[in-house]
């Protein structure tokens, strides 16, 4: 189960598009053969300083351990386990609760094979898990691929001697297939009869042009605007999160606490109310900073878009919403709470002070905990790295400014709101948020596999329903059991609730058009891209014409025309709201269909390679592509450097940038200009 959650963990704050990638684990492969029908693959890993990669057999309580995967064993079996050789490390983890075994510096992995044929076809690959003392990869691999005469049978003879129980050295055998270790940035053939599989991958439009892109420019970079979303995001979460009944009847309570204990030093009040917010403060952030330690510097855009991860989203807000709805309450156990409780009664002093912060992080969690989940699992597509820190230090700021304001202005208590059922009114409305926006993460996953069971039209109908529903409750006209808690059942409405449910009203009806294909630009980010729009009025869409970069290139040279490239997904808010509100500008999309060959390239799309393919990246590391989306992805980081969507570059017939690159900026005018420098520079 805690292998659950660590991997859980991981994928919920994935897709850090803008951050560097780390590679402290530097694997060879290797088959060492001998004139016996028995021989060895060999995985040697170098591990930079403050790394350390998991043993074999943790259990499945544990983290990411070592194991052995067969893709193809022709003409060969497995003799045994995989067995590990190097200096192992044993000790408690607290984390875990367990004992955990790993590797530092150096670690081979052993797999003990048999020849069973004359011939041999092998295609393998190591799964490892790699962390230092701050964060934790998501699990990697590297892979191995041989054929050839068994030795055995065919009487050859290989120089180097099978590997005993001692580390072995990290000699390949060349003698049987190519050597698995190629520089950085080529691309390995996976042998099959000796033909290349790779295919257009070797071709000139697949040459990198990450300099070129450098020296025309592009698009900017948007994470310090994603930075600031975030935290704003996380600042309106607190403010909502202080309007809920698990938190607001605490702030005066715990204000007066401060003033009557320091009755004859009101400096000293404030201060100790200072102490408890900057408290709140530090416990939130550690959250986000535990979140951003086990996740690392490394991209997980392939599990963030998996149906696993996204399903698990789907039914963690649904939970949430039917939570705030009053079908039942999440709580922590109630130990935690009386624990920390007694432990501040039992000191003093500052670590009483923060005892007192974390009790309330505790208590308050059957209101804060829904909230706090949809802030970091929102904030797992962001893009950013630092994303879960940034969101709960505005949470965190917006949950403790009112206990130092009240402690040094103690006169606003009178006029703050008493606690009453608006607090019940604030919950149920958030329930509908939650349920709304869980149907984004199923859209994901149908999208990504091509379920077609929530199309365009199917979302939009979900979704007039909920905001319909919640209009209705806050007019009055729908009650939950929570409402008739008090005898007020037919109590009217205040006019603020009213009126947000007019708005929400307004916004169900403004949705119903967008069954016929209307664009409905406000939820485009949210909803499912039109081409899932079965029945379709409008005629004003932009859609590509290529979903394969070779493809449209072909095409381009037939129409003599420059390309545009788009790299998307399925899962990408930002691509959606740049096709819903940059694209169908008429003079922008009469350029993108007239003037242009335009291919969207889908770096999530998990349909599966006719047959894999074999890459080496930049940094040396090994991968094998098995889906198209694995393919784009690829196209993308090799050939122009990047990894975030959108992506746009316009290409002329042989591959090179005209006009540099753009990324997600809704700005039609420099759009546009995007779109003619690269015109003007095809027609020269």
């Amino acid at each position: 189960m805690k292998k659950l959650i660590f991997s859980l963990s991981l994928c919920c704050f994935a897709l850090a598009l803008n951050a560097q990638m780390v590679e402290p684990v530097k694997f060879i492969s290797q088959l060492k053969t001998n004139s016996t029908a028995e021989a060895e693959i060999i995985f040697t890993a170098t591990i930079d300083k403050g790394w350390h990669v998991y043993s074999t057999h943790l259990g499945d309580d544990g983290p990411i351990e070592a194991s052995f995967h067969v893709e193809k064993m022709e003409g060969a079996e497995l003799v045994g386990e995989l067995r590990p050789v190097g200096k192992e490390i044993s000790e408690y983890d607290e984390i875990f609760g367990m004992k955990l075994r790993y590797f530092e510096d150096k670690v081979s992995f052993v797999q003990k094979i048999r020849f069973v044929a004359a011939a041999y076809d092998i295609d393998c690959y190591l799964q490892y898990g790699a962390c230092n003392d701050s964060s934790c990869l998501p699990p990697s691999e590297v892979s191995l691929k041989k054929q050839g005469a068994s030795p055995a049978v065919a009487g050859e003879r290989n120089d180097t001697p099978a590997g005993g129980e001692t580390a072995p050295a990290p000699v390949e055998d060349t003698a049987n297939a190519a050597d698995t270790t190629a520089l950085a940035g080529d691309v390995n053939t996976a042998a099959t009869g000796g033909d290349d599989i790779s295919g257009d991958i070797n071709s000139p439009l697949w040459t990198p042009v990450i300099d070129v892109l450098e020296e025309q420019g592009g698009g900017s970079n948007t994470a310090d605007a994603s930075l600031w979303y975030i935290f704003l995001m996380g600042l309106i979460g607190g403010f909502v999160a202080l309007l809920t009944p698990c938190v607001w009847p605490i702030i005066p309570m715990t204000v007066s606490f401060f003033l009557k204990k320091a009755k004859d030093n009101r400096a000293k009040g404030i201060r100790d109310a200072v102490t408890y917010g900057i408290s709140i403060v530090v416990i939130y952030v550690a959250l986000g900073l535990i979140i951003t330690g086990l996740f690392g510097a490394s991209s997980l855009n392939a599990l963030s878009t998996s149906a696993v991860f996204n399903l698990f989203f789907f039914a963690l807000l649904v939970v949430f919403a039917l939570s705030f709805f009053g079908w039942f309450e999440i709580r922590l156990p109630e130990k935690w709470g009386n624990a920390v409780d007694s432990k501040a009664s039992a000191t003093s002093g500052l670590l009483s002070i923060f005892l007192m912060a974390f009790t309330l992080s505790l208590v308050s969690f059957s209101c804060t905990g829904p909230i706090i989940g949809f802030l970091l699992v929102e904030v797992s597509v962001s893009g950013s790295i630092l994303g879960p820190a940034i969101g709960m230090l505005g949470f965190a700021i917006a949950l403790a400014l009112p206990f130092t304001l009240f402690a040094m202005f103690p006169s606003w208590l009178k006029s703050a709101p008493r606690s009453g059922s608006w607090m019940t009114t604030i919950k149920v409305v958030l329930g509908f948020i939650e349920l709304a926006f869980s149907l984004k993460f199923l859209s994901v996953a149908d999208l990504a596999y091509g379920w077609h069971i929530l199309d365009r039209e199917a979302f939009l109908a979900l979704w007039i329903v909920i905001f319909g529903l919640m209009g209705l409750y806050l007019i009055g006209k729908l009650k939950f059991q929570s409402d008739t808690i008090g005898g007020e059942t037919d109590k009217p409405m205040p006019v603020l609730c009213i009126m947000l449910g007019l708005v929400s009203l307004a916004f169900a009806l403004y949705m119903v058009p967008g069954l016929w294909g209307a664009p409905c630009k406000a939820v485009s980010a949210f909803s499912p891209p039109m081409n899932t729009q079965d029945f379709n009025m409008n005629t004003k869409e932009v859609r590509a014409a290529y979903t394969d970069y070779e493809e449209a290139m072909a095409a381009a040279r037939r129409e003599h025309k420059p390309v545009f490239v788009d790299f998307t997904g399925f899962g990408c808010v930002n691509c959606r709201k740049m096709e819903a509100a940059v694209w169908t500008d008429p003079s922008v999309a009469g350029i993108l269909q007239d003037d242009y060959v335009l291919v969207s390239l889908f770096v999530d799309d998990k349909t599966p390679l006719a047959e894999r393919i074999t890459v080496t990246e930049s940094n040396g590391e090994q991968r094998t592509l098995r889906t198209v989306g694995d393919k784009w992805s690829y196209l993308q980081r090799h050939k122009f450097g990047a990894n975030a969507q959108p992506f746009y570059v316009a290409l002329d017939n042989d591959g090179n940038p005209l006009s540099g690159s753009f990324v997600y900026k809704e700005d039609v005018p420099a759009f546009l200009k995007f779109l003619n420098e690269g015109l003007k520079a095809y027609a020269k």
